[in-house]
């Protein structure tokens, strides 16, 4: 790597959820723009939630700004990764 890596402290919103109708965790960034090649670390986060719990709470994160050479390479390969979707088959059920 060239040079430092440039270090922001922001604000983002943690929604966990962990019920039978969802099971999913985000970090919405509040004041700052993510960017290709960028790492994002949560601060403050819980380690988990318990069965059929809801939490949604501020929280902070530090994110190391990619210089111009990662979010170059993210760029590329990211349109490589993309095309890893289109392998998907679908088959008829087959009549019993």
């Amino acid at each position: 790597m060239i040079g430092r890596a440039r270090i922001v402290e922001a604000r983002c919103m943690l929604d966990l959820e962990q019920t039978p109708s969802s099971f999913h965790a985000y970090a919405i960034p509040l004041d700052i723009d993510i960017q290709p090649g960028d790492e994002v670390l949560l601060l403050d986060a819980p380690s988990g939630i318990g069965f059929n719990m809801q939490l949604t709470r501020e929280c902070r994160m530090t994110v190391r700004r990619a210089g111009p050479l990662r979010r170059a390479w993210t760029r590329v390969s990211e349109i490589f990764s993309l095309t890893e979707l289109y392998e998907v088959g679908f088959e008829a059920e087959s009549a019993r």
